[in-house]
């Protein structure tokens, strides 16, 4: 179904503000992703809050320490319903195995379903000049993520987080199973903020990712529903790739 393509981000640091988009979009989109800024104002209820209502939760912390450290906040966040938790593919393949080994045993011990991990790549905020000149990092950002996506896949996890230009490199890469979530997607006309890399709803899901991520194009217009509604259709009969 389009709609379990379709995360919408809750970028908002207030409680009444987040249910009020989820009990207006809940039956519109897949996922509602909490970020930073409402899971440190609100706290792990805000999840329960949300899986309370019927939808589910892509956690968006991007998990990046030492592996032991890793390990024990993924142990603590699978307790809290999220579907799908993230870290940072910079922290190396022992740091995600840590998470990905955390999760499945937390879950199992509780008897919770397992929720998903995967790992963020290189931020859609980030273009090659920044990359390079500002991170000294050599190279170019393609190359990084797919070296980071191989490495999620060889460490366990699920999928990457990577913008939309690097959707097809990653799939060629890590194969048709592998979960790929693209923020960085802008509908036609839509401005683009503070992204870099970016793509519209269709040119994502024909590429192949498994979920698109949009924030303020929905959360910001005046019928957040009859937004996403309009991106459902731009997505409708894409083929499904993952």
């Amino acid at each position: 179904m389009p709609k379990e393509k379709l995360i919408v981000a809750l970028d908002v640091d207030d409680r009444n503000r987040a249910m009020e988009l989820v009990n207006k979009l809940a039956g519109h989109v897949g996922f509602f992703k909490v970020g930073m800024e409402l899971f440190y104002a609100e706290g792990p209820g805000i999840i329960r809050d949300i899986t309370e209502n019927g939808a589910k939760v892509f956690l968006d912390l991007k998990l990046h320490d030492i592996p032991n450290t890793v390990g024990r906040a993924a142990r603590v966040l699978a307790r809290y319903g999220a579907s799908i938790i993230n870290v940072h593919a910079a922290g190396g393949g022992d740091m995600m195995r840590a998470a990905r080994e955390s999760v499945a045993d937390e879950a199992q011990n509780k008897g919770l379903p397992t929720p998903m991990v995967v790992a963020v790549t290189v931020l859609t905020s980030i273009n090659q000049a920044v990359f390079s000149r500002e991170m000294g990092m050599p190279g170019e950002i393609e190359d990084r993520v797919r070296a980071w996506a191989l490495l999620a896949r060889e460490s366990g996890l699920d999928g990457v987080v990577c913008s939309p230009r690097e959707i097809e490199l990653v799939r060629e890469a890590c194969g048709p199973g592998f979960k790929i979530i693209t923020p960085g997607i802008r509908p036609d006309g839509a401005k683009l903020g503070d992204q870099r890399r970016v793509m519209t709803p269709a040119e994502a899901v024909r590429a192949g990712a498994s979920y698109i991520v949009i924030g303020r194009p929905i959360t910001g217009a005046p019928d957040p529903a009859a937004a996403a509604k309009a991106i459902l259709e731009q997505i409708s009969g894409v083929a499904d790739n993952g």
